[in-house]
């Protein structure tokens, strides 16, 4: 190593060093810390010794120089209670042989056959909205995503599950903040009422799941989702690749879980940005209004939909719904000119890099200009990194982009959510970024202005 001493980072307390204080306000905590001490900056993390990156370089070096020297960070360790080892938390060679057998869903090509799914399930969800009716839209999302999921990569109709089903993710996502705890490993075995709700949620997300699995097995159905290759490996691979039962349950309830969470926390955060910006909701109205000219979007319009891609692009530069990247070290290491320990714990955020002043000035004004090709192109790689990099950067981009532009189109056109007055709206960190008491916004109808639109 090339200096042995540690990164510049505040004093913490005994054992605990800034455990609580990171509990108390994440992102607060490392927007502090960033702003404070630099790009590479050490803290406690309980007994752990943790370093938060934000030099885009770094960054790049973790997730892909050098990714062979990390594992995930605890946080995903933890999930496995859930999640198994799916592709989110699973490592190793068994990690990369299971993302070959589901890559083929989503796949560009693939992913294109969804445009269709994602469009009648939100025109679905609109026949039920009034003018003037008030809501919370990320519980609207939340609903949405999960019947697209449902549908395109199961070709399975949830509606009927959708309140349980995110009820159930809810109780999961607040007790993951208790499972990064020193010891959560025994305050999982005490009857607490985190617990309990914990392993309720479980036992109810994997009855959703074992369920599209019997379906399938006993109904037939022709095409190439995620679980039709699921099933297809668990019984036609070699031996030495064939998937167990648990094995496809794990990545069922991964893919609807991920599928679905991060997309609704991208889209809440875009009405909640546009309800505050009409001059931006103008541009994306007449781009709407342009290219569709009142008919609902297909696969073919998303590439003509720029400024609809670059609204949701900065809404998750602002809000990343995985808004904190997680890695341990298996061996000692370098990050710059300083020395990691084995088991350090490394954090990079993309809601904070994503805030940085040097990459986009005044940071928290929402400008869907800044992802013009040129703007883009003047700054490093790993400025935005809301879908992770490297080997495990998120197989569902491609769907993720897919179903926002769509969604947003497919709203937009017919809709316009204003905030209602008084409503708090606060992020809440926990294993994505949601918003801690929902977005509440009140409806307002739209007619197309294009002289072509449908009337």
């Amino acid at each position: 190593m090339r200096v042995a001493t540690a990164p510049p980072g505040p004093k913490g307390k005994p054992f605990v060093g800034h455990l609580f204080a990171f509990r108390r306000d994440p992102t607060g905590f490392l927007l502090g810390l960033a702003r404070d001490y630099g790009d590479i900056v050490y803290f406690k993390f309980g007994p752990w010794h943790a370093f938060l990156l934000n030099n885009p370089s770094e960054i790049e070096a973790v997730l892909v120089t050098h990714h062979d020297q990390f594992v995930k960070g605890r946080g995903l360790v933890r999930a496995k209670g859930l999640l198994g080892e799916g592709l989110l938390t699973s490592e190793g060679t068994f990690h990369r042989r299971q993302r070959q057998l589901v890559q083929p869903a989503f796949h560009r090509q693939q992913v294109t056959t969804y445009a269709e799914v994602m469009t009648r399930c939100t025109a679905h969800l609109l026949e039920r909205w009034q003018d003037g009716a008030t809501m919370d839209i990320a519980k609207e999302m939340r609903h949405l995503t999960l019947a697209i999921a449902g549908q395109a990569l199961f070709h399975a109709d949830l509606e009927p599950e959708v309140e349980e089903i995110n009820e159930a993710l809810t109780s999961f996502m607040d007790a993951w903040y208790t499972l990064m705890l020193p010891f959560s490993e025994l305050l999982e075995r005490l009857p607490l009422p985190s617990t309990r709700r914990f392993q309720a949620a479980r036992t109810r997300l994997n009855a959703t799941v074992s369920g599209l699995v019997r379906k399938r097995q006993t109904q037939h159905h022709e095409g190439a989702d995620a679980l039709s290759l699921l099933l297809e490996a668990r019984d036609s691979c070699g031996s030495e690749y064939r998937l167990t039962d648990r094995q496809v349950h794990d990545e069922v309830m991964t893919l609807l879980l991920a599928g679905h969470e991060t997309t609704a926390n991208a889209l809440s955060w875009t009405w909640y940005l546009l309800a505050q910006h009409p001059d931006v909701e103008r541009v994306l109205h007449t781009e709407l209004d342009t290219v569709l000219a009142g008919r609902p979007p297909t696969v073919n319009d998303v590439e003509h939909l720029r400024y609809t891609r670059m609204v949701l692009a900065e809404a998750m530069r602002l809000y990343p719904p995985a808004w904190i990247i997680g890695r341990q070290a298996i061996r000692e290491c370098a990050i710059g000119i300083y020395r990691v320990p084995k088991h350090a714990v490394v954090f990079l955020s993309p809601y904070v890099t994503q805030r940085d002043p040097r990459y986009f000035p005044d940071p928290d004004r929402f400008d869907p200009q800044r992802w013009t090709p040129d703007a883009q192109a003047a700054r490093p790689r790993f400025s935005y990194f809301p879908f992770g990099g490297g080997p495990r950067q998120c197989l569902g981009e491609p769907f993720a982009w897919m179903e926002g532009i769509v969604v947003i189109a497919t709203v937009a056109q017919r809709w316009r959510m204003r905030l209602i007055p008084g409503h708090p709206v606060t992020p809440h960190p926990r294993l994505t970024l949601r918003p801690k008491d929902g977005i509440g916004v009140i409806l307002e109808h739209r007619k197309p202005t294009s002289a072509h639109s449908c009337q």
